[in-house]
Protein backbone atom coordinates (compact mmCIF):
# COMPACT_ATOMS: atom_id res chain seq x y z
CA UNK A 1 0.00 0.00 0.00
CA UNK A 2 1.27 3.77 -0.85
CA UNK A 3 0.76 6.20 2.12
CA UNK A 4 0.05 10.00 0.85
CA UNK A 5 -0.42 13.29 2.36
CA UNK A 6 -2.91 16.42 1.05
CA UNK A 7 -0.60 19.35 1.08
CA UNK A 8 -3.22 22.52 0.24
CA UNK A 9 -4.11 21.14 -3.28
CA UNK A 10 -1.79 18.98 -4.06
CA UNK A 11 -1.97 14.97 -3.08
CA UNK A 12 1.74 13.76 -2.77
CA UNK A 13 2.86 10.29 -2.39
CA UNK A 14 6.44 10.12 -0.70
CA UNK A 15 8.59 7.41 -2.53
CA UNK A 16 6.14 5.50 -4.44
CA UNK A 17 7.60 2.00 -5.59
CA UNK A 18 6.88 -0.03 -8.53
CA UNK A 19 5.90 3.20 -10.85
CA UNK A 20 7.29 5.32 -13.45
CA UNK A 21 5.47 7.75 -16.09
CA UNK A 22 7.25 7.07 -19.41
CA UNK A 23 6.26 2.92 -18.65
CA UNK A 24 2.93 3.20 -17.37
CA UNK A 25 1.96 6.10 -19.91
CA UNK A 26 4.03 4.80 -22.85
CA UNK A 27 3.11 1.13 -22.84
CA UNK A 28 0.31 1.60 -24.90
CA UNK A 29 -2.38 1.18 -22.91
CA UNK A 30 -3.33 4.65 -22.67
CA UNK A 31 -3.54 7.36 -25.11
CA UNK A 32 -4.74 10.91 -23.18
CA UNK A 33 -1.68 11.83 -21.07
CA UNK A 34 0.75 14.64 -22.70
CA UNK A 35 4.61 14.19 -21.44
CA UNK A 36 5.02 18.34 -21.01
CA UNK A 37 8.93 17.79 -19.62
CA UNK A 38 11.09 14.82 -17.82
CA UNK A 39 9.58 15.69 -14.48
CA UNK A 40 5.82 17.01 -15.92
CA UNK A 41 2.57 14.76 -17.40
CA UNK A 42 -1.01 16.11 -17.95
CA UNK A 43 -3.62 13.76 -18.26
CA UNK A 44 -7.84 13.47 -19.14
CA UNK A 45 -9.01 10.99 -17.10
CA UNK A 46 -12.74 10.38 -16.43
CA UNK A 47 -13.90 13.36 -16.54
CA UNK A 48 -11.40 14.57 -14.74
CA UNK A 49 -7.86 16.62 -15.60
CA UNK A 50 -4.56 16.38 -14.05
CA UNK A 51 -1.16 17.94 -13.66
CA UNK A 52 1.46 14.88 -12.73
CA UNK A 53 4.73 15.81 -11.34
CA UNK A 54 7.48 12.91 -10.75
CA UNK A 55 11.04 13.30 -9.57
CA UNK A 56 12.24 9.70 -9.68
CA UNK A 57 11.06 8.93 -5.84
CA UNK A 58 7.95 11.04 -5.31
CA UNK A 59 4.64 11.20 -7.54
CA UNK A 60 2.69 15.07 -6.72
CA UNK A 61 -0.46 15.21 -7.99
CA UNK A 62 -1.54 18.79 -8.44
CA UNK A 63 -4.77 21.00 -8.71
CA UNK A 64 -7.01 18.25 -6.97
CA UNK A 65 -8.92 16.74 -4.07
CA UNK A 66 -9.02 14.55 -1.70
CA UNK A 67 -12.60 13.55 -3.07
CA UNK A 68 -11.18 12.94 -6.63
CA UNK A 69 -7.60 10.99 -5.24
CA UNK A 70 -9.99 8.50 -3.63
CA UNK A 71 -12.71 8.28 -5.95
CA UNK A 72 -10.73 8.35 -9.15
CA UNK A 73 -6.96 8.63 -8.98
CA UNK A 74 -6.44 5.69 -6.38
CA UNK A 75 -7.84 2.96 -7.96
CA UNK A 76 -6.99 4.44 -11.85
CA UNK A 77 -3.01 4.54 -10.63
CA UNK A 78 -3.98 0.72 -8.89
CA UNK A 79 -1.76 2.15 -5.83
CA UNK A 80 -3.59 -0.64 -3.75
CA UNK A 81 -1.77 -3.75 -5.35
CA UNK A 82 1.65 -4.77 -4.24
CA UNK A 83 3.89 -4.80 -7.72
CA UNK A 84 6.10 -6.14 -5.56
CA UNK A 85 4.30 -9.57 -5.22
CA UNK A 86 3.27 -9.42 -8.26
CA UNK A 87 7.15 -8.82 -9.64
CA UNK A 88 8.44 -11.65 -7.21
CA UNK A 89 5.33 -14.30 -8.71
CA UNK A 90 6.22 -13.94 -12.13
CA UNK A 91 9.75 -14.32 -12.73
CA UNK A 92 10.43 -16.45 -10.32
CA UNK A 93 12.68 -19.71 -12.29
CA UNK A 94 12.18 -17.01 -15.18
CA UNK A 95 14.89 -15.34 -16.35
CA UNK A 96 13.29 -13.87 -19.81
CA UNK A 97 10.16 -12.38 -17.39
CA UNK A 98 13.10 -11.02 -14.69
CA UNK A 99 14.30 -9.47 -17.88
CA UNK A 100 11.31 -7.70 -19.18
CA UNK A 101 10.12 -6.74 -15.90
CA UNK A 102 13.58 -5.44 -14.82
CA UNK A 103 13.35 -2.99 -18.32
CA UNK A 104 9.51 -1.96 -17.60
CA UNK A 105 10.17 -1.80 -13.84
CA UNK A 106 7.58 1.22 -13.62
CA UNK A 107 4.58 -0.48 -15.27
CA UNK A 108 1.42 0.01 -13.71
CA UNK A 109 -1.70 -1.76 -15.43
CA UNK A 110 -4.24 1.71 -15.00
CA UNK A 111 -7.68 1.11 -14.40
CA UNK A 112 -9.67 3.17 -17.42
CA UNK A 113 -13.24 3.78 -18.26
CA UNK A 114 -14.55 0.76 -19.88
CA UNK A 115 -16.96 3.15 -22.76
CA UNK A 116 -13.50 4.83 -23.16
CA UNK A 117 -11.26 1.89 -23.46
CA UNK A 118 -13.71 0.16 -26.01
CA UNK A 119 -13.67 2.90 -28.53
CA UNK A 120 -9.97 3.85 -28.11
CA UNK A 121 -8.96 0.51 -28.76
CA UNK A 122 -11.68 -0.18 -32.37
CA UNK A 123 -9.47 3.33 -32.90
CA UNK A 124 -6.17 1.41 -32.38
CA UNK A 125 -6.78 -0.77 -35.52
CA UNK A 126 -4.14 -1.02 -38.06
CA UNK A 127 -3.33 2.28 -36.39
CA UNK A 128 0.22 3.87 -34.70
CA UNK A 129 0.26 5.37 -31.14
CA UNK A 130 0.43 9.06 -32.02
CA UNK A 131 -1.94 8.53 -34.87
CA UNK A 132 -4.31 6.87 -32.36
CA UNK A 133 -3.71 9.85 -30.04
CA UNK A 134 -4.71 12.27 -32.42
CA UNK A 135 -8.08 10.86 -33.02
CA UNK A 136 -9.04 10.53 -29.92
CA UNK A 137 -8.65 13.88 -28.35
CA UNK A 138 -10.83 15.34 -31.97
CA UNK A 139 -13.46 12.92 -30.59
CA UNK A 140 -12.84 14.72 -27.15
CA UNK A 141 -12.51 18.22 -28.50
CA UNK A 142 -15.37 17.79 -31.28
CA UNK A 143 -18.22 15.87 -29.21
CA UNK A 144 -16.68 15.91 -25.16
CA UNK A 145 -17.52 18.28 -22.32
CA UNK A 146 -15.28 21.04 -21.84
CA UNK A 147 -13.11 20.77 -18.00
CA UNK A 148 -11.88 23.52 -16.60
CA UNK A 149 -8.26 23.15 -15.56
CA UNK A 150 -5.22 24.82 -15.63
CA UNK A 151 -5.11 24.75 -19.73
CA UNK A 152 -7.74 26.05 -22.05
CA UNK A 153 -9.84 23.67 -24.25
CA UNK A 154 -9.61 20.39 -22.17
CA UNK A 155 -12.60 18.12 -22.88
CA UNK A 156 -13.39 14.94 -21.73
CA UNK A 157 -14.09 11.77 -23.50
CA UNK A 158 -17.84 11.76 -24.51
CA UNK A 159 -20.09 9.20 -23.47
CA UNK A 160 -21.01 6.53 -25.48
CA UNK A 161 -24.81 7.58 -24.83
CA UNK A 162 -23.67 11.21 -26.30
CA UNK A 163 -21.74 9.62 -29.24
CA UNK A 164 -25.06 7.30 -30.14
CA UNK A 165 -26.82 10.29 -30.74
CA UNK A 166 -24.70 11.36 -33.55
CA UNK A 167 -25.36 10.62 -37.34
CA UNK A 168 -22.51 8.28 -38.79
CA UNK A 169 -21.18 11.55 -41.09
CA UNK A 170 -20.32 13.53 -37.59
CA UNK A 171 -17.65 11.06 -36.95
CA UNK A 172 -15.88 12.27 -40.26
CA UNK A 173 -14.68 15.11 -38.92
CA UNK A 174 -12.27 12.98 -35.75
CA UNK A 175 -10.60 11.63 -39.12
CA UNK A 176 -10.81 8.01 -37.99
CA UNK A 177 -11.23 6.35 -41.72
CA UNK A 178 -13.52 3.47 -41.59
CA UNK A 179 -13.23 2.97 -37.46
CA UNK A 180 -16.04 5.37 -38.14
CA UNK A 181 -18.74 2.59 -38.92
CA UNK A 182 -17.30 0.34 -36.08
CA UNK A 183 -17.68 3.81 -33.28
CA UNK A 184 -21.17 3.88 -34.31
CA UNK A 185 -22.71 0.75 -34.70
CA UNK A 186 -20.47 0.06 -31.29
CA UNK A 187 -22.01 3.03 -29.27
CA UNK A 188 -25.52 2.23 -30.11
CA UNK A 189 -25.15 -1.17 -28.87
CA UNK A 190 -23.79 -0.32 -25.38
CA UNK A 191 -26.66 2.42 -25.12
CA UNK A 192 -29.31 -0.30 -26.11
CA UNK A 193 -28.25 -2.87 -23.99
CA UNK A 194 -27.92 -5.11 -27.22
CA UNK A 195 -24.78 -6.48 -25.77
CA UNK A 196 -24.77 -7.71 -22.29
CA UNK A 197 -22.18 -5.45 -19.69
CA UNK A 198 -23.06 -7.75 -16.66
CA UNK A 199 -21.70 -10.47 -18.58
CA UNK A 200 -18.52 -8.78 -19.39
CA UNK A 201 -18.08 -7.26 -15.78
CA UNK A 202 -18.79 -10.63 -14.55
CA UNK A 203 -18.88 -13.90 -16.50
CA UNK A 204 -16.12 -15.95 -16.92
CA UNK A 205 -12.96 -15.12 -19.29
CA UNK A 206 -14.58 -17.15 -22.32
CA UNK A 207 -18.14 -15.85 -21.93
CA UNK A 208 -16.84 -12.15 -21.43
CA UNK A 209 -14.93 -12.62 -24.91
CA UNK A 210 -17.37 -14.09 -26.74
CA UNK A 211 -19.79 -11.36 -25.18
CA UNK A 212 -17.46 -8.80 -26.32
CA UNK A 213 -17.30 -9.70 -29.75
CA UNK A 214 -20.63 -8.91 -30.12
CA UNK A 215 -19.69 -5.23 -30.51
CA UNK A 216 -19.41 -4.55 -34.31
CA UNK A 217 -15.53 -4.37 -35.23
CA UNK A 218 -14.31 -5.67 -32.31
CA UNK A 219 -11.98 -9.18 -32.63
CA UNK A 220 -10.26 -10.77 -29.59
CA UNK A 221 -7.24 -8.39 -29.71
CA UNK A 222 -9.72 -5.07 -29.38
CA UNK A 223 -12.07 -7.63 -26.83
CA UNK A 224 -8.43 -8.83 -24.82
CA UNK A 225 -7.31 -4.91 -24.60
CA UNK A 226 -10.60 -3.56 -23.53
CA UNK A 227 -10.96 -6.16 -20.57
CA UNK A 228 -7.17 -6.03 -19.47
CA UNK A 229 -7.09 -1.67 -19.89
CA UNK A 230 -10.41 -1.13 -18.54
CA UNK A 231 -9.56 -3.31 -15.20
CA UNK A 232 -12.26 -5.66 -15.64
CA UNK A 233 -9.58 -8.78 -16.04
CA UNK A 234 -6.18 -9.03 -15.38
CA UNK A 235 -6.03 -13.10 -15.78
CA UNK A 236 -6.00 -12.53 -20.22
CA UNK A 237 -3.01 -12.25 -22.38
CA UNK A 238 -3.78 -9.33 -25.89
CA UNK A 239 -1.49 -10.99 -28.51
CA UNK A 240 -0.37 -8.54 -31.49
CA UNK A 241 2.89 -9.00 -33.76
CA UNK A 242 5.18 -7.76 -30.98
CA UNK A 243 4.13 -9.95 -28.41
CA UNK A 244 4.11 -12.68 -30.86
CA UNK A 245 7.38 -12.35 -31.71
CA UNK A 246 8.79 -12.22 -27.76
CA UNK A 247 7.06 -15.54 -27.53
CA UNK A 248 8.40 -17.02 -30.43
CA UNK A 249 12.05 -15.60 -29.90
CA UNK A 250 12.20 -16.29 -25.81
CA UNK A 251 9.71 -18.81 -24.75
CA UNK A 252 8.56 -20.95 -27.41
CA UNK A 253 11.43 -21.14 -30.72
CA UNK A 254 8.46 -20.70 -33.12
CA UNK A 255 5.61 -17.96 -34.37
CA UNK A 256 2.48 -19.95 -32.78
CA UNK A 257 -0.78 -18.65 -33.45
CA UNK A 258 -2.76 -16.83 -31.22
CA UNK A 259 -4.77 -19.30 -29.55
CA UNK A 260 -1.22 -21.60 -28.87
CA UNK A 261 0.46 -18.35 -27.30
CA UNK A 262 -3.06 -17.44 -25.34
CA UNK A 263 -3.08 -21.01 -23.85
CA UNK A 264 0.67 -21.23 -23.24
CA UNK A 265 0.56 -18.15 -21.41
CA UNK A 266 -2.42 -18.68 -19.09
CA UNK A 267 -0.73 -22.23 -18.02
CA UNK A 268 2.22 -20.21 -17.60
CA UNK A 269 1.10 -17.07 -15.58
CA UNK A 270 -2.30 -17.90 -15.28
CA UNK A 271 -4.26 -14.75 -12.94
CA UNK A 272 -1.08 -12.24 -13.13
CA UNK A 273 -1.46 -12.66 -17.32
CA UNK A 274 -2.40 -9.61 -17.79
CA UNK A 275 0.73 -8.02 -15.83
CA UNK A 276 2.94 -10.56 -17.49
CA UNK A 277 1.65 -8.98 -21.09
CA UNK A 278 2.07 -5.45 -20.45
CA UNK A 279 6.31 -6.65 -19.41
CA UNK A 280 6.81 -8.62 -22.37
CA UNK A 281 4.92 -6.38 -24.50
CA UNK A 282 6.64 -3.02 -23.57
CA UNK A 283 10.13 -4.78 -23.69
CA UNK A 284 9.54 -6.22 -26.85
CA UNK A 285 8.57 -3.04 -28.80
CA UNK A 286 11.34 -0.88 -26.90
CA UNK A 287 13.88 -3.74 -27.78
CA UNK A 288 13.13 -4.26 -31.26
CA UNK A 289 12.83 -7.95 -30.19
CA UNK A 290 11.57 -10.16 -33.50
CA UNK A 291 11.47 -7.69 -35.63
CA UNK A 292 11.99 -7.75 -39.70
Amino acid sequence: MNKWIMKKNNIIINNIEHFDPVHTFECGQCFRWERIDDSHWFGVVKGLALDLEWNGKDLILHNTTEDDFLKVWYSYFDLGRDYGDIKNRLSKNDPVMREAIGFGYGIRLLKQDFQETLISFLISQNNGIPRIKKIVESMAKSYGDPIECSRPGVHAFPSCERLSKLALEDFRVIRAGYRDKYIHRVTRQVCSGEVSLDTIMKGSIKEARLEMQKFFGVGQKVADCTLLFSGTRYDIFPVDRWVRRVMAELYLGYEADNEEINSFAMKKFGELAGFAQQYLFYYAREKKIGMY
